[in-house]
């Protein structure tokens, strides 16, 4: 089911951006980001977010992405914003002329990390995924928007019944640049549930 971008709303709107009823676009502002703490210790919580807000424990979220990042940091992806404190994204960050990070960030209670993979400079879109199944969620990225591989699994201690889901992009440094966002969609649960080892009994 395609998104009605009309039922999404803006976390901290940026001053330059166009929606139509199956595209978003957003022009960043400089010294926008979503960090919290750990390892720099400082604190970012600026970055725009369009959401859409479901209480549905089991659903997947996929869209497509094309940037053209060009300053160091620069990204553009998924995001699961609950509250200052606790949220997800995952997104191409811009490093060089040589790479990017393809990664995610969790967030849970204040403190955040990072896992990345290193990606050629001159990929300039990309598919992600958000799917969610109770308090767990998977991250996949796509080039091709059929084959899907997996980035991270994770719990959001926080996400017990609501979330709220959807894109951003941001410039952390002096930057700014357009993210175009195509094809939000909104299905069943593709990512299906574990059938391997059993859960230990209580």
């Amino acid at each position: 089911m395609k998104i009605n971008t009309a039922d999404m709303k803006w976390i901290r709107a940026p001053k330059q951006y166009s929606i139509t009823e199956d595209r978003v676009e957003i022009i960043t502002q400089p010294h926008t980001d979503l960090w919290q703490r750990t390892y720099y210790h400082f604190r970012n919580d600026n970055a725009p977010a369009l959401q859409q807000e479901t209480e549905e424990e089991y659903f997947s979220f996929s869209f497509k992405t094309e940037f053209d990042s060009k300053v160091r940091f620069d990204q553009s992806g998924v995001v699961m914003y609950l509250n200052s404190d606790n949220w997800l994204k995952a997104s191409i960050e811009y490093e060089n002329d040589r790479i990017q990070r393809l990664g995610s960030v969790v967030t849970n209670n204040g403190y955040s990390d990072w896992a990345s993979i290193d990606v050629d400079a001159g990929i300039k879109s990309m598919w992600f995924r958000l799917s969610r199944r109770g308090q767990d969620f998977c991250i996949e990225n796509s080039e091709d928007g059929e084959h899907y591989n997996q980035m991270r699994i994770c719990h959001m201690f926080n996400a017990e019944k609501t979330v709220r889901f959807g894109i951003y992009a941001c410039s952390p440094e002096e930057s700014s640049f357009k993210a175009v966002f195509s094809h939000l969609e909104l299905t069943e649960c593709k990512w299906q549930a574990h059938d391997g080892q059993a859960p230990d009994e209580a």
